[in-house]
């Protein structure tokens, strides 16, 4: 029951108490060391502070960049179509109401792992040679459309 939960034996410590004598181990000082910034109240230092030491994303070299034009593309495969009914038009918006793809105003890719069995009309950004083959033998056919993408949006 809820009103009988406990912690595991030995998850909850009791607090330090600090300045409670010499004989504790936690007197004078209150493990606080000699002087000095952290000896002082309301000191405090960012996790990455290494003390004065030249910080590790100083010391390492900078490398490469990143292309703010870099279209990243949805991926699905062909083995994913086979759920559509034949004759579809599958396009951005069918995929994403199939939850095939996360976002309707990303890139759609097609690739060409599995077999697909319908004959569907894909309207897609971009489609693999492999997959063309495979719609096209499927009796279906392959329309490349550019999805209009937000200025600004995120990458996924």
């Amino acid at each position: 029951m809820l009103d009988s939960l406990r912690p595991a034996p030995g998850a909850r410590r009791p607090r330090k108490r600090v300045g409670r004598g010499i004989g504790s181990g936690s007197g004078k000082t209150c493990g606080r060391g000699q002087k000095g910034a952290g000896a002082r109240s309301g000191s405090k230092q960012r996790p990455w502070f290494e003390g004065g030491q030249m910080p590790l994303a100083r010391r390492l070299p900078k490398r490469g960049f990143t292309n703010i034009f870099r279209e990243t593309h949805q991926v699905v495969n062909v083995k994913d179509l086979g759920r559509f009914p034949t004759g579809k038009t599958v396009d951005v918006a069918a995929l994403s109401h199939q939850g095939l793809v996360a976002r309707s105003n990303r890139p759609v890719k097609i690739l060409g792992e599995g077999e697909i069995g319908v004959a569907l009309k894909l309207q897609v950004d971009a489609v693999s040679g492999a997959a063309r083959r495979k719609v096209e033998a499927a009796g279906g056919s392959v329309a490349i459309i550019k999805t209009r993408t937000r200025k600004g949006s995120d990458e996924s």
